[in-house]
């Protein structure tokens, strides 16, 4: 029945995250590879690859997070990682990398509520990925991405 409510780019995701977990050793940098390049493929062609990055975003992080349930792994790690691969794949593309973070860490805490878990633990876990690719981008980047997410926060009331 979760399937279900997951677009093509989720259930993309989902499986990509899948095969990258069972594949490997590597859950955290598997998770990352294979939502980056979902994202990249996403945006693929696409005349708008910042609104289209955007847009898929929500629903790669959903696709991870059930794809971590179902295999049993660590919901946190597998946010975190998947933020961290969206971000990457933002700026490989182009995108804005800060309002991508600002989508991932919305479709972070969705997804985490959606399954059950602690929605503060998936916001600590995202912001967390959002920044250290940032980190890896440049100093610049990482700035601009510490920025809005406090932004993004503090208009939560938190």
């Amino acid at each position: 029945m979760e399937e279900s409510t997951l677009s093509k780019i989720g259930r993309t995701a989902k499986w990509a995250v899948i095969g990258a977990i069972k594949g490997t050793g590597e859950t955290a940098a598997s998770i990352v590879k294979a939502t980056a390049d979902v994202l990249l493929v996403a945006v693929d062609g696409v005349a708008q690859v910042a609104v289209a990055a955007e847009k898929a975003v929500a629903q790669i992080l959903t696709g991870a997070v059930e794809a971590a349930t179902e295999t049993g792994e660590d919901v946190f790690v597998a946010i975190k990682s998947a933020v961290k691969g969206v971000v990457k794949g933002a700026s490989e593309v182009g995108a804005d990398v800060g309002k991508t973070a600002v989508a991932a860490v919305d479709g972070a805490v969705k997804a985490a509520g959606e399954i059950g878990v602690d929605t503060a633990k998936a916001i600590e876990h995202a912001t967390t990925g959002a920044i250290e690719a940032a980190e890896e981008i440049g100093s610049d980047t990482a700035q601009a991405v510490r920025t809005v997410l406090k932004t993004m926060v503090k208009g939560k009331g938190q």
